[in-house]
C-alpha cells in the first residue's frame, strides 16, 4: 500500500490535500480530500462491457454524507442513512454538470462515480470540494478524461472574498458562488447573490479560477506520482472501432448521410427556416425521418440497417443545418434575432381559492405560480448529516410530462425538478420581506426552453398578488452559445429555445432585479469557455432581465398592500418567558382551548428572556379575541399603575382581588378606607368592581401590595 499526497496552501493559511493509494484499490479510480477536518472519498468503477444504442455517457454520480462524519446518529425509526437528501442531489448534478463535457462523446462504457463524506468541520463546506476529489478519482483512472478539472466554493463578506468557506460565514456572505474550471477555460458557475453587480460577479469567477488553477496542478502532480496514468487506455477499444470506422470510414455511413443530404436536405433546411412552432416543427421533422428510415429500409445497398445508427446521422444534419441558419443568416428557429425575447404574457389573480397566483408564458413557455402563507408551524425542517435549519420560504418545482407533450411514468421527484426549484428558491429567497412562512409551487404547463426562467417570473408575480413585500421583482433568462468549432466563432442568444439548448454548447441562466444579480447556473456541453465570452453573456444577461421586469411590472407595478381574503393574517407579540407554562397550561390544556374556541394556531418559542407569541388565523375577529385571552392570561401589573379589581372573596381582615385572570392579590383591610374599619363585610361585598392602585410586590414575601383607599383625599370619609 502506497499513499500519494499533495499539499497546497490557500491565502489564509489553510492547508488542503489531496490522495491516493490508501482506501478502495479495487476501485478503478480513488481519491481522498482533506481541508480541516473535511474529508471527502470518490471512487470510480467502469463497467467492463460496452453498451450499443446509446445516444448518451452512461455516467452515474452518487454523493452521500454519512451522518457519523458529523458526530450525528440518523432520526426516524430506522436509524441508518436513507434515499440521498435534497441537499446531496444537488451537489450530484453540480459534479455531473462538472465532469460530463470533458469524456469523449463516444465513450459508451457505463461509469460510476461515488462521493462520500467521511467527516465534518464546521469550518469547511465539503460541496466546494466534490467535484475536485471527483476529478482526482477519474483522472488516474483508466477512462480517458480531458481533465483535470476542479471547483472552488467562494463568498464575500465585507468586500473580502474567502475560498471554501464554513456554515457560520456562509450565513453572512453577500455572494455564494461555487466556480468549476479547467486550467484555461470557465466550466461551471452557480450560486446566489444579494443583487451584486456584473462587474462584482465576473471578479469573484476570476478569484476563483486562480485556485482552481492551484488545485489542477496539485492534480497533476499527483497524477505523474501515481504512474497509473501510463496504463490510461483512451476508451473501449471494441467501441472506438465501432463507433469510429461507423461515423467516418463506412462506406455505407457515407452513402446513408449523402443520400439523405441530397433528397431532404432543402426540406429540412426550410423546416428550420419556417419559424413555426415547436409541435408543428418536429411533426414535419419526425415525418421526414419516418420517410428516410422507409426509403432506405429497401435501398440494396443498405444492409442490416439499424434504427438509431440513422437517429445520429440525422441529428448531425439537423445541428448543422441550424447551425448554417444561425451563423450565416443570424435567424433563429423562431425568426428572432440572437438578442431578442419572445412574447410575453402574463396574469395575476387567476386561482381565486389560493393566497396568491400568477402564470406567466413566454413564447412556448408557460408556468402557473401559487403562493400560500403559513405559520411558523410550517416552516420546512432540514435535518442532514451537516445541517439542521428550518426554512420559512421554500419553492417546490414540477415538470409534467404533458408540458412537452408527451407521455412518461410518474415516479417522484425528479432530480432535474429538485434543481430548477432550488435555482429560483435561490433567485427570490433574498428579496422577500415577511413574517409568514411561504410556500411557493411552480406547475410547468408547456415548456420549449428555459421553464425555471419563467418560474421565477412568475412566482415573483404571484408573491405581489399575495400582498408579500418584496424588496424589488426578480425576473430570470436563460442564455445559449453555439460555437463554430472551424473558426471559433461564438454566438450568444437571449432567452433560447429547447432546440437552441439541445444544439448548443452552453445554457446560462441568471436571475436579478433592476438593482443586481441574484442567482445564476451555467451548463456546458464543451470544455469551458473564457472570460470575455463569460462576461459578455453576463452583460447580455442583464440588459434580458430589465427588459422581462419592465413587461412584469404592466401586470402588477407593485406588491398588494392588503392579503387577500383567504390568506391567514399573523400576529406576533412578547411576553415574559416564566409565563409561557402558564399560557400552555398544565398538558396544553389553555392553549388547546384557545386555539379550538377562536380558530387559530398558536405557536410559542423562547428568546432570551422572552417568549415569542405567534398566533395565524383566518377570522380577525376570532384572532383578536385569541390575542386578548393571551394578553389577560399573561398581564403583569406595572407599579403606579390603577386597574379595575373583581372581589372574588372576603375574609375576615382582607379581600382577595382579581385583577385579570392571571393576577390575583390580597388587598389589606387597612387599604381599603382611610378610616379605619373593624369588619369588611360592611365596606365591600363579593362580585364588587372596585378600583386599585399596584404598589409593587413585598420584597421578603413577594407578594403583591395593592391600595383602594390610596385613591382618596385622606379626610374624605365614605
Amino acid at each position: 500500500m502506497i499513499l500519494i499526497k499533495e499539499n497546497l496552501f490557500l491565502e489564509d493559511g489553510r492547508a488542503l490535500s489531496i490522495e491516493t493509494g490508501k482506501f478502495a484499490r479495487k476501485a478503478n479510480g480513488s481519491a481522498v480530500v482533506r481541508m480541516g477536518n473535511t474529508s471527502l472519498l470518490a471512487t470510480v468503477v467502469i463497467y467492463k462491457e460496452y453498451k450499443e444504442d446509446l445516444k448518451f455517457i452512461p455516467l452515474t454520480i452518487d454523493y452521500r454524507e454519512k451522518y457519523s462524519a458529523g458526530g450525528k446518529i440518523p432520526g426516524g425509526y430506522i436509524k441508518r442513512e436513507g434515499r440521498p437528501s435534497e441537499e446531496e442531489i444537488l451537489i450530484m448534478r453540480l459534479v455531473d454538470r462538472l465532469l460530463r463535457p470533458l469524456f469523449k462523446d463516444n465513450y459508451y462504457q457505463e461509469i460510476q462515480i461515488m462521493i462520500s463524506l467521511l467527516s465534518y468541520d464546521i469550518n469547511v463546506l465539503p460541496d466546494g470540494l466534490a467535484g475536485l476529489v471527483a476529478s482526482t478519482a477519474v483522472s488516474i483512472s483508466e477512462i480517458y478524461f480531458k481533465g483535470p478539472v476542479s471547483t472552488v466554493r467562494i463568498i464575500r463578506i465585507n468586500d473580502a472574498f474567502i475560498i471554501n468557506p464554513g456554515i457560520e460565514e456562509l450565513k453572512k456572505s453577500e455572494l455564494d458562488l461555487i466556480v468549476g474550471g479547467t486550467n484555461n477555460y470557465i466550466l461551471l458557475v452557480e450560486g446566489e447573490m444579494r443583487e451584486i453587480s456584473e462587474i462584482e460577479m465576473m471578479e469573484a469567477i476570476v478569484k476563483a479560477h486562480k485556485y482552481i488553477q492551484l488545485q489542477i496542478e496539485a492534480q497533476i502532480s499527483l497524477i505523474t506520482k501515481n504512474n497509473k496514468f501510463l496504463n490510461k487506455r483512451l476508451y473501449n477499444i471494441k467501441l472506438y472501432n465501432y463507433y469510429y470506422k461507423y461515423l467516418n470510414f463506412n462506406l455505407k455511413v457515407f452513402y446513408i448521410k449523402e443520400k439523405i443530404n441530397f433528397l431532404y436536405y432543402e426540406d429540412i433546411y426550410y423546416i428550420y427556416k419556417g419559424c413555426l412552432f415547436k409541435q408543428k416543427r418536429s411533426k414535419q421533422i419526425e415525418k421526414i425521418l419516418n420517410e428516410i428510415k422507409f426509403h432506405l429500409s429497401n435501398d440494396s445497398i443498405v444492409i442490416n440497417n439499424i434504427d438509431i445508427e440513422i437517429d445520429i446521422i440525422f441529428d448531425e444534419i439537423k445541428k448543422e443545418i441550424i447551425k448554417k441558419i444561425l451563423f450565416k443568416e443570424n435567424i433563429r428557429l423562431d425568426g428572432r434575432s440572437l438578442d431578442d425575447i419572445r412574447t410575453i404574457c402574463s396574469k395575476v389573480d387567476c386561482l381565486p381559492g389560493v393566497h396568491g397566483s400568477a402564470i406567466f408564458t413566454r413564447g412556448e413557455t408557460q408556468a402557473l405560480s401559487t403562493v400560500t402563507l403559513g405559520s411558523s408551524l410550517d416552516v420546512n425542517k432540514i435535518d442532514n448529516a451537516i445541517i439542521r435549519a428550518k426554512q420559512r420560504f421554500y419553492l417546490h418545482y414540477n415538470f409534467p410530462p404533458f408540458s412537452t407533450g408527451e407521455i412518461k411514468f410518474l415516479k417522484g421527484v425528479s432530480r432535474r425538478e429538485i434543481g430548477h426549484g432550488n435555482l429560483a428558491q435561490r433567485a427570490l429567497k433574498n428579496i422577500i420581506v415577511t413574517p409568514y412562512t411561504l410556500r411557493v409551487v411552480s406547475d410547468v404547463l408547456e415548456s420549449n426552453g428555459s421553464s425555471s426562467m419563467a418560474t421565477v417570473c412568475a412566482s415573483t408575480l404571484a408573491l405581489m398578488d399575495a400582498g408579500i413585500t418584496v424588496k424589488r421583482p426578480v425576473s430570470g433568462i436563460s442564455m445559449g452559445l453555439i460555437m463554430n468549432y472551424l473558426t471559433g466563432e461564438a454566438i450568444i442568444l437571449s432567452d433560447i429555445l429547447g432546440d437552441e439548448d439541445y444544439i448548443g454548447d452552453m445554457d446560462f441562466k441568471m436571475t436579478g432585479t433592476e438593482y443586481g444579480i441574484t442567482a445564476c447556473q451555467m451548463d456546458m456541453k464543451i470544455s469551458g469557455i473564457t472570460y470575455d465570452v463569460l462576461s459578455n453573456t453576463i452583460f447580455k444577461a442583464k440588459k434580458g432581465l430589465l427588459f422581462l421586469i419592465k413587461k412584469m411590472l404592466t401586470t402588477l407595478s407593485c406588491p398588494r398592500k392588503s392579503l387577500k381574503f383567504p390568506a391567514p393574517k399573523i400576529y406576533t407579540f412578547y411576553i415574559p418567558k416564566k409565563l409561557i407554562g402558564t399560557v400552555i397550561g398544565s398538558g396544553g390544556k389553555i392553549i388547546q382551548e384557545i386555539q379550538v374556541s377562536t380558530e387559530t394556531n398558536i405557536k410559542i418559542k423562547e428568546k432570551e428572556k422572552l417568549g415569542i407569541i405567534e398566533i395565524l388565523g383566518k377570522n380577525e375577529t376570532k384572532l383578536k379575541s385569541a390575542i386578548l385571552k393571551i394578553k389577560n392570561i399573561t398581564f403583569v401589573p406595572k407599579v403606579g399603575k390603577i386597574y379595575k379589581a373583581k372581589v372574588k372573596n372576603r375574609k375576615k381582615f382582607c379581600v382577595l382581588v382579581e385583577i385579570s385572570k392571571s393576577v390575583e392579590g390580597l388587598l389589606h383591610i387597612s387599604e381599603i378606607s382611610w378610616k379605619i374599619l373593624t369588619k369588611v363585610k360592611n365596606f365591600i361585598r363579593t362580585g364588587d368592581i372596585i378600583y386599585v392602585k399596584y404598589l409593587g410586590k413585598n420584597k421578603k414575601l413577594g407578594k403583591i401590595k395593592l391600595s383602594h383607599k390610596i385613591l382618596f383625599y385622606r379626610n374624605y370619609h365614605i
